[in-house]
């Protein structure tokens, strides 16, 4: 249940090379690092993620999440810290069965564009697209929990 991924800016145009995209709403139950507890909703379908606190070059942690019932993830979002996040996912293959995981951020955080990969090993090599900007691994502020506390229009 260890989760590996990088994060990335996106600097560039990706949409020609989607093959999936999904409306996610999400909050957060709680926003400690220590265990940060998520609801969210993709498309028509409810979930519950638990994150642990990440290793030090931000790009490990504990990750279990478990699909529970639309209107109990429906419930639960109006339990959860302030500010809801919505955002479009976007699903780009990658060589060796990698995916790249765009977020295009709304409301709040509208303008921010996010690329995830998650990787087998913290040192697994992968070819960057040339829509791949800045890496962001580990910085505190691109973390969803983080964006929900403090919007990126607000920085």
């Amino acid at each position: 249940m260890q989760e590996i991924e990088r994060k990335f800016l996106v600097s560039g145009n990706f949409k020609e090379f989607v093959t999936k995209q999904y409306h996610i709403t999400q909050g957060f139950l709680s926003t400690v690092p220590e265990r940060t507890i998520r609801i969210r909703i993709t498309d028509q379908k409810g979930y519950i993620t638990i994150k642990g606190k990440s290793n030090k070059s931000g790009t490990t942690r504990f990750e279990w999440e478990k699909e529970i019932p639309l209107n109990e993830a429906t419930q639960l979002l109006q339990l959860c810290e302030p500010t809801i996040i919505e955002k479009i996912r976007y699903i780009i293959p990658s060589k060796n069965e990698l995916i790249f995981e765009i977020d295009e951020f709304l409301g709040e955080n509208l303008g921010l564009f996010i690329a995830e990969i998650e990787l087998p090993t913290d040192k697994f090599e992968f070819i960057k697209p040339t829509w791949i900007g800045k890496e962001v691994t580990g910085q505190l502020k691109y973390y969803n929990s983080m964006l929900a506390r403090k919007p990126y229009t607000s920085w």
